[in-house]
């Protein structure tokens, strides 16, 4: 049995941030259906190599959800959705705030249909505040949040990251946890609530020990600065054919089983030096060890150390690399390799149903769950609720 399978989700949001939610809920077993605009092009179905009509990245993003095509500029739509609430326990929309109002679909509407609904809207500024009504991106929010100033290299532009850290592991993981944090209330109080999450938000929090430091002493910091940014040897290394390890170890144990290992053990104690010429001069003898051999070979001579000390793998050499495959974090999906759910628990099963389906496959949900009859559906289709090019 999967951890959230009396769990049911109507889900509006689009792109990345809700629909990675969304997928971690789903992997856990709660039931997911999709309401998506029949006339408006999930950019997630394009991007990339497809299988079939979809990307590969949209059928994993949707892995297990349904999809119901609805119109919400139409009547009959908002009708449609008011009649299924009552039915759902969990509303998780991504409109910019105030569209939902305008739609007739507000907290407050659908609470009053059932009051034990929670409702999370997820944006990039939240409810709130003069950038409420903003546009914004990834890069955006971890530029605002102060992040991206002290995560580069000195007198050099930030570097785009090659994930979506604020969409995912801000606004993400923020939806996921102040959702079942409100199921879990629910079950205390028989009532749901409205949850505001701002990505914005989110990836400030993710400033756990630079911010915490300076809203203490008021000392800010800078690119290279702190222990974690550069400034010390916890950092990356080029090797003699142009790839890179990571050296983590910045405990005693580590540092001092690193240097003995590379044979300078007579500098230690430059490595936590805290005078800025000795670490710049230890980082400098690092480089120009790492130089001298090849990543291979430093593969092999690092394989059998516990030191902290690992190689930064293209993302076909992480998909194939050992640790992955040990922690089955790679599963088949009716016939697609994807990513597996990160949560591991003992007394449930991770739920992998089916790969993203195409736009309003499960129009006839309506029909087999909602009560419509035939010539219901059959008029709904005819009026565009569905839209315009349904073949339902």
């Amino acid at each position: 049995m999967s951890a959230l399978s009396n769990l049911k989700i109507l889900d509006f949001s689009t792109l990345l941030p809700g629909p990675f939610g969304t997928l971690v809920l789903a992997d856990l077993g709660a039931n997911v259906l999709r309401v998506e605009a029949p006339n408006r092009l999930d950019l997630t179905r394009e991007i990339g190599d497809k299988d079939e009509g979809s990307s590969y990245i949209h059928r994993y993003l949707n892995r297990s959800k349904k999809s119901i095509a609805l119109d919400l500029k139409t009547p009959k739509a908002i009708a449609i959705v008011k009649k299924m609430i009552a039915h759902y326990d969990i509303v998780i929309e991504q409109f910019r705030p105030g569209v939902m109002d305008k739609l007739g679909l507000s907290y407050d509407v659908l609470k009053a249909i059932n009051p034990k609904l929670i409702y999370c809207s997820l944006t990039g500024y939240g409810q709130t505040g003069e950038y409420r009504n903003r546009a914004g991106h990834d890069n955006n929010y971890l530029a605002l949040s102060g992040i991206q100033d002290y995560s580069r290299r000195k007198n050099q532009a930030p570097v785009p990251a090659g994930i979506q850290i604020a969409d995912v592991a801000g606004g993400s993981m923020h939806l996921v946890a102040g959702v079942l944090a409100a199921v879990i209330q629910r079950l205390e109080t028989g009532k749901g609530q409205y949850l505001d999450i701002s990505i914005t938000d989110a990836a400030f929090t993710l400033n756990a020990m630079s911010a915490a430091s300076y809203l203490g002493s008021k000392k800010e910091t800078g690119p290279e600065e702190e222990l974690l940014n550069g400034q010390q040897f916890y950092d990356y290394y080029e090797t003699a054919d142009q790839r890179y390890f990571s050296i983590g170890g910045l405990e005693p144990q580590f540092r001092l089983g690193l240097c003995k290992a590379l044979d300078i053990s007579h500098l230690t104690g430059m490595a936590m030096s805290q005078e800025i010429a000795e670490q710049r001069a230890f980082k400098d003898e690092l480089s120009a060890i790492f130089k001298t051999k090849n990543f291979e070979e430093w593969q092999a001579f690092f394989q059998e150390l516990d030191l902290c000390v690992e190689p930064v793998l293209t993302l076909a050499e992480a998909c194939d690399h050992q640790l992955i495959k040990d922690r089955n974090m790679i599963v088949n999906v009716e016939g697609i390799p994807q990513i597996a759910c990160a949560i591991n628990m003992s007394e449930s099963e991770h739920c992998y149903r089916f790969k993203g389906v195409e736009l309003g496959a499960n129009n006839n949900i309506l029909m087999n769950e909602f009560s419509f009859s035939q010539n219901e559906f059959d008029q709904l289709n005819v009026d565009g609720v569905f839209g315009k090019k349904s073949e339902e």
